[in-house]
């Protein structure tokens, strides 16, 4: 069992690259797609394939870290986004935090490695989270009767709004498909934050400690007791 959690890693090891190209011709490919309905056929085709390849490169991935993997549920319950992004398109995109943990430069249990690690993937949700989910609320809301959100740009200004709790009410989805990824957003952007300011806390807390002067030594004599003489015997 430990050789194959050990392969596990290694395959990891070896396919974060690859995976992370994969995930950025993804996101290339769905956001072409989308932003560019008309589109000569073989354009259409050639992202079609592009979307197809990288979703099976998903797959064949996925299988295998679970077929090598000790405890299956419990890989299941912690790789969610690997699972979503095997079953939901609207998910594929967000692979690509996934693949950043799993970069070696990323990787480390010191302070300086999790702050960086958190700082990197957070900044990097909040622009997947902005740009992909205002790509699909605009997908779905577009051709919607009575829609608010007919352009890319107003998705994209909805989406920040939206995230940062601001809500202006200029836009907003009509469809049941953009309300679910409203919620998704706000749920999103909650967590963001909240992680962003325990990580802001945490540096303050170590730079603080690092300045603070060592405090300085007593003098024994204050401290130590006086010589009892030796009793007589």
């Amino acid at each position: 069992m430990a050789g194959d959690e050990s392969r596990r890693t290694v395959w990891e090891d070896r396919t974060a690259w690859p995976l992370l190209v994969a995930s950025v011709l993804f996101l290339v490919a769905y956001s072409w797609s989308i932003l560019q309905p008309s589109r000569p056929a073989w354009l259409g085709a050639l992202l079609n394939g592009v979307l197809f390849v990288v979703w099976v490169a998903f797959l064949v991935d996925y299988v295998v870290r679970l077929v090598l993997s000790r405890q299956k549920w419990l890989f299941v319950r912690k790789n969610p986004i690997d699972l979503a992004s095997v079953l939901f398109p609207v998910a594929r995109p967000f692979r690509l935090l996934r693949e950043l943990h799993r970069i070696p430069l990323l990787r480390g249990r010191s302070p300086s490695h999790v702050r960086r690690r958190v700082l990197i993937v957070a900044a990097t949700t909040v622009v997947m989270f902005v740009y992909v989910i205002a790509l699909a609320v605009y997908q779905a809301e577009r051709y919607a009767p009575h829609a608010t959100i007919v352009s890319f740009g107003d998705a994209v200004w909805w989406a920040c709004v939206t995230m940062a709790t601001v809500g202006y009410g200029d836009f907003v989805p009509v469809t049941v498909a953009g309300r679910i990824l409203a919620v998704v957003l706000m749920i999103g952007g909650i967590a963001i934050v909240g992680t962003a300011s325990a990580t802001i806390v945490s540096y303050i807390n170590e730079q603080s400690q690092r300045l603070r002067p060592p405090k300085d030594h007593e003098q024994h004599d204050e401290h130590e007791p006086e010589h009892q003489p030796d009793e007589p015997a």
